[in-house]
């Protein structure tokens, strides 16, 4: 029996997990021990993703959240390093782009324990962003790099990586969108209790600290997502970084309904319903596109470019506005059909081969 030690923190990251930790289930072979940093420690951003999609209380709790990137970076690596000493673990099995993911593989490989990446080959291009620099750590620490599209192997390759430590098996997101579709239909009374009708509002999110930490970004999305909301209901689940920043910059919304965060089920029938979204997260980017609903990506650049290849998704920069524009411009188009991120089997193509013997 293997050992795998998973290693999340942040919202994203526990949605990604589902799919996989019920195919590692599924071997028979590998035991799975489920560290959550904290990085997302209140129970709208973590505890009601657990509960949602099936995931079993974590092992270890670490309870490290807040603070900067250093900081933050820092009291994981102390927190991790004697947890995964105690497990010795046959392999450490990471996620995305988040200080956890990063934390994970610093420990990990100090210990010379075997990583695993999942995620890995996603590139920006754009190294002021935390997450890029994220990204490329874990990538160079993991001798297993699982690359959600054909990008991210062209990537990885452009960067010298091996072809035998690069692993195409489409995204895990997808294989959630799909094993939750019907579970996330029954929620669309969240609609009901905002006050909006199908395929007549905007959904918008905006977290990334691109735009929460930058000013006049801000304010910039503020007043373009309020003029969106002249036409249209735009209704935005408050991420707390967002809500803190809004107040630091004495901003506020007037006509855009803020509600708090919301569980993974209600996020997706909110999203499969919209007749925009408009967000910075990477995330809510792909599951658009699952839900063939057109999106405005508020930032100067996009990992997911197949999105935008494929005409569901544009660049609305706010450092150069043109939000509303582009939101109005998106309402009622279509891109082109394809399936760019797989076949929905990705967590089993993982697990094979995270439980193959070494």
């Amino acid at each position: 029996m293997k050992t795998i030690a998973t290693i999340v923190g942040a919202r994203p990251q526990f949605i990604k997990v589902a799919p996989v930790s019920k195919a590692l289930a599924a071997t028979g072979s590998v035991k799975e021990v489920l560290i959550h940093t904290g990085q997302h420690f209140d129970a709208s951003m973590s505890d009601v993703f657990f509960e949602e999609l099936g995931i079993a209380k974590p092992d270890h709790h670490l309870g490290v959240n807040g603070g900067g990137h250093g900081a933050m970076t820092g009291a994981m690596l102390q927190q991790l390093e004697p947890v995964l000493q105690q497990l010795r673990p046959d392999r450490v099995l990471i996620y995305g782009d988040t200080n956890s993911t990063l934390a994970g593989a610093l420990v990990a490989s100090k210990l010379h324990i075997p990583v695993a990446h999942v995620e890995a080959g996603l590139r920006s291009f754009n190294r002021a962003m935390p997450e890029e620099i994220n990204r490329i750590v874990a990538d160079q620490l993991s001798d297993i790099l699982f690359a959600s599209t054909d990008t991210a192997v062209r990537n990885l390759e452009k960067e010298g990586f091996s072809s035998d430590r690069i692993f195409s098996v489409g995204d895990v997101m997808y294989d959630a969108a799909l094993q939750f579709a019907e579970r996330a239909a029954a929620r669309r009374d969240i609609l009901d209790s905002i006050g909006v009708e199908p395929g007549r509002y905007v959904l918008a999110t905006v977290h990334r600290a691109e735009n929460t930490d930058d000013p006049q970004r801000l304010r910039v999305i503020v007043s373009n997502l309020e003029r969106v909301a002249e036409d249209l209901p735009v209704v935005l689940p408050i991420h707390p970084r967002t809500a803190g920043r809004l107040k630091v910059e004495g901003l506020a919304f007037s006509r855009v309904t803020t509600i708090p965060p919301v569980g993974y089920l209600h996020m997706v029938a909110l999203e499969s319903q919209a007749a925009a979204i408009a967000t910075d997260s990477g995330g809510v980017q792909k599951e658009a596109f699952f839900y063939r609903v057109p999106c405005v990506t508020l930032r100067d650049e996009t990992e997911w470019r197949e999105t935008v290849d494929l005409g569901w998704n544009r660049l609305a920069s706010p450092s150069t506005g043109g939000i509303a524009q582009a939101v109005a411009s998106a309402i009622g188009s279509r891109g082109t059909e394809a399936s760019p991120y797989g076949d929905g089997r990705s967590a089993v193509a993982i697990a094979k081969i995270v439980a193959e013997p070494s």
